[in-house]
Formats: structure tokens, C-alpha cells, sequence
């Protein structure tokens, strides 16, 4: 039931203001400037690596557009020749971004000298293939683990620099803990509120924050998959609205189709808040942990003001 985006082509958005990657610099590392030239598959990995490498890297993001489906993107052949040319990268895994692995095979590294290191989420956590929801950016363990390896790979890189990167990775922490704090405020207070959901996007840090999530996993999958849900599955999702038995509907704010809106629809119908999710960082202004903190922020006022938040 889901209608299927029009494929696009999207344009590498610089994350640090630095030229183009494929400048060269005068230190050796190859990218422009003199920086380490490296990609987040995804934007909220780039500005995790743009945080922890600072004014020695220049880090970019293949997908960074807010009001794009990330789940039909197609790699161009600018996203090819940076993907070549990247000394670390940072991606999902889980199948959310296998156009990487197809690029990375494709393109090769930079030489023997210059290995091309990869950071895969996934694997970085431990998870199977099997994992369900491969949305790991709203996972509370995910970002610190991920500014740990920039952080060592980034050193292996230029070990000139270790100790900055180091520091960086430990202010990186550090400015991510009034999430982590509102996450265990949040569930001590509201721990246990039923919300819906329309795909699993936020569903780590709704677990996290302690919160019972009544949509069916079988719908959400199907919603996130593009596939026909059951008709019991969506019988039950509307029972939800009509008989007010959530306090909250969350969305994912880039891919809708007629099923999310009615969704939508019958929840604001019903006096149910509704709260628009991001799968790539809302810009401008928005940092990851500031992102994180907005995300939970507008559920919260769902909960105690009634008040929707569709867009960040």
C-alpha cells in the first residue's frame, strides 16, 4: 500500500564547510585542504565523524536530505569517485545502506599506503543480519561506540593527531548526555505510555525511554518494506486512534503514503499528537545530540501538552 518514491540521485552535502574531496592537500592525507577526506553513509554518521575529526577531516554525507525516502536512494557516479577516494567511512549495515558495499568493492582503496577503513554499524555492535530494525542512530549505545572507532581508526590514520581526536570523541560523549539524561527522565516519569507507530525508525529510543509501543511489529515492517500489511493489522492499528488507547502517533516524517496519512488523519481526528521522525538529520542546525534531544522532546510534549510536532 505503500507508493514507492521516484528513485533519486542525490548530491554529496559537505558537513564541514571544506572544499570537494577531490582536492588534494599538502600533508599527505589526500583530501581537500590537507584533511582526511571521509564518509557517513548516512548524515548523522558524517557529523559524528566530523565531530570527532575536527579540523583534520572533512567529512561528508552521501544522504542528507530530510525530505527524501533514504530506502530508494542511487548512488551517482560523484558518490562513486568520493566513495574511491575516502580514507574512513561510516555506515548502517543491515541492508539500509548496501549500496556501500557495492561501491566500496567497486571503487577499491586508495592503495596499499592508504587502506580505506570502514566502520559498519552493524558489525560494530554485534548484531546478526537478522536484527529487525536496522534504525541503529536512535539506539542509545550506538554513537558513543561509533565516536570510540572514529576515534581509534582516525589514529591509526594520522597518529600525529590521536590525542585530539581522543578528546574530541570524549566532548562528543559528554555533550550527548542531556539525551541520555532526558531518556531516564522521561521513563521515570512516563515510562509505560502507550504510543502507535507507523514504521520502527524511533522504536530504540522509545524503548529506551520506557515507552509500550501498541502497533504491531508485523505492520511497522510492512509499512517500512513497502509491502501490503494485513487487514487485522491495520483493523487493530485503527482501534488504537478510534478508541484513543495511545497518547501519541509517531511518523516517519520522510516516507508517507495514503496508509500513514490516514493514519495521521484519524489520530488527529481522535485528539492524538502526532510526531514526525527523521531517518537522516533535520536540517540546518541540528547536530546529532541535539537532533536526539528534539526527537524526545517533541514526544514529551505530546504527552503532558497535547501539542503535535509533524516537523523538526
Amino acid at each position: 500500500m505503500r507508493l514507492l518514491a521516484v528513485r533519486l540521485t542525490l548530491a554529496l552535502v559537505g558537513v564541514t564547510a571544506t572544499a570537494s574531496l577531490a582536492g588534494c592537500g599538502s600533508s599527505g592525507f589526500g583530501g581537500a585542504g590537507g584533511r582526511i577526506p571521509a564518509i557517513g553513509a548516512e548524515s548523522q554518521y558524517a557529523d559524528v565523524i566530523s565531530q570527532i575529526g575536527g579540523r583534520y577531516v572533512n567529512a561528508i554525507a552521501i544522504q542528507s536530505n530530510p525530505n527524501t525516502d533514504p530506502h530508494t536512494f542511487e548512488a551517482s557516479p560523484s558518490v562513486a569517485a568520493a566513495v574511491s577516494e575516502a580514507r574512513l567511512v561510516a555506515q548502517n549495515g543491515l541492508g539500509y545502506d548496501g549500496y556501500m558495499e557495492k561501491l566500496e568493492a567497486a571503487t577499491g582503496g586508495l592503495g596499499s599506503d592508504a587502506a580505506r577503513k570502514v566502520i559498519d554499524v552493524q558489525k560494530l555492535l554485534g548484531l546478526p543480519d537478522s536484527t529487525p530494525n536496522p534504525h541503529l542512530w536512535y539506539k542509545p549505545q550506538t554513537m558513543p561506540a561509533l565516536a570510540a572507532a572514529i576515534a581509534r581508526e582516525l589514529s591509526a590514520i594520522a597518529p600525529a593527531h590521536a590525542a585530539y581526536f581522543k578528546a574530541n570523541a570524549a566532548r562528543f560523549d559528554e555533550a550527548l548526555m542531556p539525551w541520555i539524561t532526558a531518556l531516564q527522565r522521561f521513563r521515570a516519569r512516563y515510562g509505560g505510555t502507550p504510543v502507535a507507530t507507523s514504521e520502527p525508525v524511533a522504536d530504540y529510543m522509545l524503548e529506551a525511554a520506557g515507552v509500550h509501543i501498541l502497533t504491531p511489529f508485523s505492520l511497522q515492517t510492512a509499512i517500512m518494506n513497502g509491502t501490503d500489511p494485513s487487514p487485522q493489522d491495520v483493523t487493530y492499528q485503527d482501534s488504537l486512534f478510534s478508541g484513543r488507547r495511545v497518547k501519541a502517533f509517531l511518523y516517519n516524517q520522510q516516507v508517507t503514503d495514503p496508509l500513514t496519512e490516514s493514519f495521521s488523519k484519524e489520530a488527529s481526528g481522535n485528539g492524538i499528537p502526532v510526531v514526525g521522525v527523521y531517518e537522516t538529520m533535520p536540517t540546518p542546525g541540528y547536530s546529532y545530540q541535539s537532533w536526539m534531544l528534539a526527537e524526545l522532546k517533541a514526544l514529551e510534549r505530546a504527552i503532558t501538552e497535547k501539542t503535535s510536532t509533524r516537523k523538526l
